[in-house]
Formats: structure tokens, sequence, C-alpha cells
């Protein structure tokens, strides 16, 4: 069993509580259900959001999705001039025997922008 990085991001329309947890938790739950990921194969997920998003952590949304035995953390993105606001972005680290070149990357929303080359 090998450990692979699953990444995504969703851009969020406004920084609003309701908003962020329901947005956060389509996309941890698409980028699991894409590469087939378990909960039990998940051995953490760490959460980015950028400096504009202030009304909540977005492994809350991890958690309320039963997700509370997994490793989780949130940090804020760099606020590069230029970047795209209100993004949250996910690497999750699984046990997984998917290659690397098939692990499903997942872009939602506006954020589809950031990564052409992997969004599905």
């Amino acid at each position: 069993m090998a450990v692979r990085a699953i990444r995504g991001a969703i851009q969020l329309d406004r920084d609003d509580r309701d908003h962020l947890l329901r947005s956060t938790a389509e996309l941890l739950s698409k980028a699991l259900h894409a590469n087939e990921i378990d909960t039990e194969a998940l051995i953490s997920v760490m959460f980015t959001a950028t400096p504009d998003i202030t009304s909540e952590f977005p492994a809350l949304a991890a958690r309320e999705l039963g997700l509370g035995d997994v490793p989780l953390m949130c940090a804020v993105e760099m606020n590069v001039v230029g970047s795209m606001p209100r993004v949250i972005r996910i690497m999750a680290l699984v046990e997984t025997d998917t290659p690397r070149k098939y692990i499903q990357h997942t872009y939602l929303r506006g954020a589809v922008a950031l990564r052409l080359d992997l969004a599905q």
C-alpha cells in the first residue's frame, strides 16, 4: 500500500460560515469519491484558506462529515498579489494502491482555473 496525496480546491462565492462548510464538505467528498477512497484510508488532511476567508476553519466541515479521528490542520495560504480570492485548498494523504498518475485531483467552481491541467 502506498501513500498518495490528493489535491483539490474550491472557490467560495462569499466568506460565509455555512457556505464555507457546505463548499468544503463538497470538495472533500468529491475528491474522496473520485478516487474511491474510504475514510479508513485517510491519513490526514491539510486545508488552506486564502487570507480573505475568516468565517470558519475549513477542517470543521471534515469533522461534521464524521472525520473526527483523522488528523486535520488548517493554514492560511500565502497572500500573493493578484491571486484568486476566497479559495479553500485541500491536500489529503491517503493509503491506496492506485498509481500516482491515476489519482484524480478535484478543482471546483472558479478554482478550476488554478489547474486546468488537473481539473476534471
